[in-house]
């Protein structure tokens, strides 16, 4: 399918639901690339993996209720995430123990809910894998809506943020809430996440998250830069990931997240200054060292084939 094919059907009235895929796939894979760069830098990708997991129970009863799957997902999410915020001050217990805890427990809690609701093989695998027919338009807005509390939150705690992610126990001494902007942090995960699981999936939605800010980690050096480049690798990767899915029928899912782990694995090669491949082009080999030598190597040594003014003829 040619891109103007493609642009034809996106202003198609029959095909209304394409355009509210496209926009909340674009809007999302944004808002986690914000959002990603602060899991990215703390090393923080299991509790991304945890969050997602932890919004299937609300979003099944959101579905058994016949609510929103957005609001009911966040309510679970937001009730995991402060679980664990408030579990991991117990030092005993490390937090990834926690994490993988409440991981396990609120999935298959959500199992058990949904496996009540009639026809929940079929609902079950849209949560898992994603869906772009079923999108209502309250959700479209809401998603709009929740994306731009997500952003502003993240302008306004960015120095905290980047304290906390960098150095806690440094934050804890400058006299930084350490405890209440990891809920905050967690928050701002778990509604990333829950924006994100009507075209991505529960089990991909991750890939979302982390894949265009490592990307970006990759491409420079500057946390200004990372997160812009980071929702502009996931907007992109959304948006040609669409495009690939609807002109070969594949997943949407699925091929937006393989689009993002190209566009990863192209700046884990030749990145400018951290690719593989760069960094050996870069590299000078041992014969170029032997044999170059500095231009003023010569002062200050003596020249055996020069006869000095004073030397007899």
């Amino acid at each position: 399918m040619s891109i103007t094919e493609f642009l034809t059907d996106l202003l198609n009235p029959d095909l209304a639901f394409l355009p509210k895929a496209l926009a909340i796939a674009v809007m999302s894979s944004i808002v986690c690339g914000v959002v990603g760069c602060y899991v990215v830098l703390r090393g923080m990708a299991f509790i991304g993996d945890a969050v997602a997991h932890a919004v299937f129970p609300g979003i099944a009863v959101a579905f058994v209720l016949q609510g929103s799957l957005v609001l009911g997902g966040a309510a679970a999410g937001l009730a995991t995430a402060l679980l664990i915020a408030i579990f991991s001050q117990n030092r005993r217990v490390k937090e990834d123990s926690l994490i993988g805890v409440f991981l396990v427990a609120a999935f298959a809690l959500g199992i058990v809910i949904i496996s009540q609701a009639p026809g929940y093989a079929g609902s079950l695998q849209q949560f898992l894998f994603g869906s772009i027919t079923g999108i209502p338009n309250r959700d479209l807005y809401l998603v709009g809506g929740t994306g731009l509390v997500i952003l502003g939150l993240v302008l306004a705690l960015h120095k905290e943020f980047v304290a906390v992610c960098l150095d806690r126990e440094m934050s804890r001494s400058m006299g930084l809430p350490v405890f209440w902007l990891d809920v905050a942090l967690y928050v701002l995960v778990t509604l990333a996440v829950v924006i994100s699981l009507q075209t991505i999936g529960n089990i991909l939605v991750l890939a979302l998250l982390i894949t265009p800010a490592a990307a970006a980690r990759l491409l420079t050096d500057r946390l200004g830069v990372m997160m812009l480049l980071a929702p502009l690798v996931g907007g992109a990767s959304a948006l040609v990931g669409l495009y690939l899915s609807w002109s070969y029928d594949t997943p949407v899912g699925g091929t937006i997240v393989l689009v993002a782990t190209a566009v990863f694995l192209a700046a884990w090669l030749i990145a400018p200054r951290h690719g593989l491949l760069t960094r050996r082009w870069k590299r000078p080999t041992e014969r170029e060292l032997t044999q170059s030598t500095p231009p003023d190597a010569h002062i200050g040594q003596p020249q055996p084939h020069q006869a000095s003014p004073s030397a007899p003829r």
